[in-house]
């Protein structure tokens, strides 16, 4: 299932903890990674993330693995409690043919002994070609849909075909495209795209694609995107002190959006703190403004919202922040 940094949508979740032999099996949200059918030649890799949840400090002291087609090392190796990290195994499919299962050992020595056992797999063939190992679309603001393509080609077998996709989300589009076919190989293009309307944060999700051929049943592709909010500002935090009394400071911040809007209205102003746009048409970014014009001394925290005429997702705030200092402005 679909996995994003955020809990939203229908058809979408966070990757759930396995079941805990230990407790440091519990530490980790997954115990093995089955790459699938891939072609050989390629290094594939996985991330098995661990949060110390013990309440103690952890220390890893030591990574190995059952077989040098297989190399796997610590991020961090001293967790304080609540601290993440992840193991990060690389599986080298050129060292091997068909199907290989590695034992990752992740030895600990705090706050006790224990060893956790990962394990990967991945089945490396010869007949199958990817032009790209995944689908990744990078950044996009929510409304974009942004795309990616990749050629799969079988080899040794003119009779092979795609018979169907799969995804793990009704926010992925696909589309299959048979662009060569001979007696001895056929290559088709698979273009993966995300609907304009998914939810924002950081995707991890997977296409299946299913075959004729029974030894290839499926073939997985992941798909990583991440999806900005069609609205965003920069700094986020606008620091305008430390100053005094009868200064006058600026700052600027960036309003963009994914196609051109116009500022409506800024709310959280005042004689103090005052917002203007360098432009009143419809851009699709806005360089704003911010000037304060401190009368007393005090600390000032203001949240600022902008309003736009966009009919989606049409505001956006930011902080501001100022530590005015009695006395007279220097000179």
């Amino acid at each position: 299932m679909l996995r994003y940094s955020l809990v939203l949508g229908a058809g979408l979740c966070l990757a759930a903890p396995v079941g805990a032999g230990s407790w440091a099996d519990a530490m980790f949200t997954e115990l093995s990674k089955d790459f699938g059918s891939v072609p050989h030649g390629p290094t594939v890799a996985h991330l098995f993330r661990m949060t110390n949840n013990t309440g103690n400090p952890v220390h890893i002291s030591g990574v190995r693995v059952s077989c040098g087609c297989v190399t796997a090392s610590a991020g961090d190796t001293s967790l304080a409690p609540g601290q993440s990290t992840a193991i990060q195994a690389y599986m080298d499919t050129s060292r091997f043919y068909g199907s290989k299962g590695v034992t990752i050992y992740v030895s600990f020595d705090q706050p006790r002994w224990e060893e956790v056992r990962l394990w990967v797999q991945a089945n490396s063939r010869n007949d199958l070609m990817l032009s790209s190992q995944t689908f990744t679309l990078g950044q996009a603001k929510r409304g974009s849909m942004p795309s990616a393509s990749l050629n799969v080609t079988f080899t040794g077998n003119g009779q092979w075909q795609i018979t169907e996709v799969e995804r793990e989300s009704n926010y992925i589009l696909l589309a299959v495209k048979e662009l060569r076919r001979d007696s001895a190989e056929v290559t088709y293009q698979v273009t993966a795209a995300i609907r304009a309307d998914a939810p924002v944060g950081k995707w991890y999700s997977d296409v299946w694609l299913k075959t004729n051929n029974p030894t290839l049943p499926k073939l997985r592709v992941p798909l990583t995107v991440e999806i900005e909010p069609a609205l965003s500002i920069s700094p986020a935090l606008v620091d305008l002190g430390p100053t005094h009394p009868g200064n006058e400071e600026e700052r600027k911040v960036i309003v963009r959006g994914i196609k051109p809007f116009r500022i409506t209205k800024v709310e959280g102003t005042d004689d103090q703190l005052v917002v203007r746009d360098n432009t009143t048409e419809s851009k699709a970014v806005h360089v704003l403004t911010v000037t304060l014009k401190p009368k007393k001394p005090g600390d000032l925290e203001r949240t600022l919202k902008v309003l736009t005429d966009l009919t989606e997702e049409k505001e956006v705030e930011f902080q501001a922040k100022a530590q005015i200092v009695a006395g007279s402005a220097p000179r």
